[in-house]
């Protein structure tokens, strides 16, 4: 009877230790929790590829880089740094063409050309308008000016694609306030001279 009384005290013990220490198991797992604490901050993924884009897109159509780069205002800047010289390219070009006509027929004999003139009764005058000399100098400054306008116009093609592609590079960079370099000016009353310089403003 003694014998049978301690196998039960004994198996009653087994069974309330087992449930303490899963208790405490519980117990250290919900602590364990607890101290898991996120100590990194998600940032966006850099694409490398992103400038080349960019650039790519601003290569076949003007303004589509910036666009892409989110930067709208930059479009209509674009297509002026590109389309007024075109203008001016085309405008010169038709009036070169005028000039060189012209003294194409004064070379050839006729005195019928826009510059040459006309009296009341629509007779040539004796002497042109617009000599020769005139009409060479004319040709000369005009097809100047539609070269200039040309290279103009491919500089601000090539200044689209550069910016879309620099554009795309800075988006991925961290710009912080925290650290920056700002032009200063003071004006020193003393000695009558403004100071120029550059201020480096670091934060922490």
């Amino acid at each position: 009877m003694l014998s049978k009384q301690l196998h039960i005290t004994l198996f009653i013990s087994l069974i309330c230790s087992i449930c303490f220490s899963q208790k405490t198991n519980d117990d250290d797992q919900v602590e364990t929790d607890l101290l898991v604490i996120q100590d990194s901050i998600a940032r966006p993924p850099i694409d490398p590829l992103s400038p080349s884009k960019a650039a790519f897109y601003s290569a076949v159509l003007p303004g589509l880089g910036q666009a892409y780069n989110k930067k709208y205002w930059k479009i209509p800047l674009v297509y002026a740094a590109i389309g007024i010289p075109v203008y001016f390219y085309i405008d010169n070009n038709k009036e070169y063409k005028r000039y060189r006509n012209a003294y194409k027929r004064r070379l050839a004999g006729f005195t019928d050309d826009e510059f040459y003139g006309t009296d009341q009764n629509g007779n040539p005058l004796a002497t042109p308008r617009i000599s020769d000399d005139g009409l060479i100098n004319a040709q000369e400054t005009l097809r100047r000016n539609k070269e200039l306008s040309l290279l103009i116009a491919i500089g601000g093609y090539v200044l689209n694609i550069i910016d879309a592609n620099v554009d795309a590079h800075l988006l991925q960079y961290n710009v912080d306030e925290n650290l920056a370099i700002r032009p200063h000016f003071k004006y020193d009353e003393q000695e009558n001279a403004a100071n120029l310089g550059l201020t480096l403003n670091f934060n922490f």
